[in-house]
């Protein structure tokens, strides 16, 4: 089982950086907007790839060239490691984009 989050303060950067804490539950969310239909999929075609490599997958919602993501980690009822390591990966390749 995934341990769940206990220091807070790794959470910051990303706050800082346009993430936001679900008011529902122990999440964290952002909206990526990107040019295109095509490079929106693209960047969820390469986030899907991290995720896959992990074993930790987003809930994750496209419209045209919005993406909203939720990260949570299910099995440890709340945030953890892997939803940090994936926000890390997701705005590393939104920069790409």
């Amino acid at each position: 089982m995934t341990e769940k989050l206990t220091d807070r303060t790794s959470l910051e950067p990303f706050l800082a950086g346009g993430w936001s804490l679900d008011e529902h539950r122990d999440a964290l969310v952002k909206t990526f907007l990107f040019a295109d239909f095509i490079t929106a999929f693209g960047w969820m075609t390469r986030v899907a790839i991290h995720a896959e490599k992990m074993n930790h997958h987003p809930e994750w919602e496209n419209v045209y060239r919005r993406v909203r993501v939720t990260l949570t980690t299910h099995d440890a009822d709340g945030l953890s490691a892997l939803d940090i390591a994936l926000a890390r990966k997701m705005d590393e390749e939104a920069d790409r984009s």
